[in-house]
């Protein structure tokens, strides 16, 4: 693939909260929820918002339920901020056509998780091909996603590095924690394709190695600590930045490794958020995971009496 400049003036710097989606009583979304969720997040500096990610439930939600949500999002969003969709499907024509309708309501970007079912089959000829061709139709700006902890599937350096010389394919958000593998990439790819953390629990170090920001569950619920720690590394206060890594690994493994989507929704009840319960097979989470939960919110004073 011959490398081509990109012509995106996308910028992925910052912190990008993936949002989850809220239900009502009866399962249906809920964008009034959701709206209220985001009219709280407008209020801090980040880079804009991811819907439809992992923490957004998008494998159990229909098309139909992914573009009202996208659209509801753009609805909220302030100018300035931008709106990254996910729009990866196992099919490369049904990422496609998703891809093209999220352009349409809306979306600044779209967040490409790799298809995985048959991933004794995909190979690196096959992601490649797939990639590629879902940039060459997308009229907005490609974002690889790799999130092995579900697909089951890491995709390797060279296929990141070969993709990145599309000319619509502008960054990507590494979920894996594998920072060798994330040097790796960033010595071997442009300077115009931006390396997104895929978790607050490695921001620090993904920044250290040259990401340009992070898309954090944790920033749901802490958007000022996560905005925090990435001003202090701007900044030079490495030292400061460290500090607050270290105080945020708690809550995070709470809300990503250990409880997942249920536990970041539980979270956002507790700061007097929009949570709810997750769509099934997905359960809430346990009363004692809620117990520490709850623990680790008021150490971190993000709960309304800890002000």
């Amino acid at each position: 693939m011959k490398t081509v400049e990109k012509e995106s003036s996308v910028k992925l710097t910052g912190v990008f909260p993936p949002i989850p989606t809220p239900f009502d009583r009866d399962g249906s979304v809920s964008l009034s929820g959701l709206k209220q969720n985001i009219e709280f997040l407008n209020r801090y500096d980040l880079g804009g918002y991811v819907v439809l990610g992992s923490n957004g439930e998008f494998v159990l939600l229909t098309q139909e339920e992914k573009l009202k949500t996208i659209e509801a999002v753009r609805e909220s969003l302030p100018p300035g901020k931008l709106l990254i969709a996910g729009t990866g499907c196992e099919a490369t024509r049904e990422t496609i056509d998703l891809t093209r309708a999220a352009a349409e309501v809306g979306a600044d970007a779209v967040l490409v998780i790799n298809p995985h079912y048959y991933k004794n089959r995909l190979d690196d000829a096959s992601l490649i091909q797939h990639y590629t061709a879902v940039a060459d139709a997308s009229p907005i700006p490609v974002i690889i996603y790799n999130m092995p902890a579900s697909t089951g599937l890491d995709l390797d350096a060279q296929t990141v590095v070969s993709l990145s010389r599309h000319g619509n394919i502008i960054g990507m958000k590494d979920s894996s924690g594998n920072l060798n593998k994330m040097s790796e990439i960033l010595g071997k790819v442009g300077s115009d394709f931006q390396m997104l953390a895929g978790s607050a629990g490695f921001l620090l170090p993904a920044l250290s190695l040259g990401a340009v920001g992070g898309v954090a569950a944790l920033a749901n619920v802490a958007p000022g600590t996560c905005i925090e720690l990435y001003r202090a590394f701007q900044q030079g206060e490495v030292q400061r930045a460290r500090d607050v890594q270290v105080r945020i690994v708690g809550l995070n493994n709470l809300v990503t490794r250990d409880g997942g989507v249920p536990a970041l929704k539980a979270a956002l009840d507790m700061v007097g958020l929009v949570g709810g319960t997750p769509r099934p097979p997905l359960l809430p989470i346990s009363a004692e995971m809620r117990k520490a939960l709850h623990s680790a919110l008021s150490e971190l004073g993000l709960l309304p009496d800890s002000h």
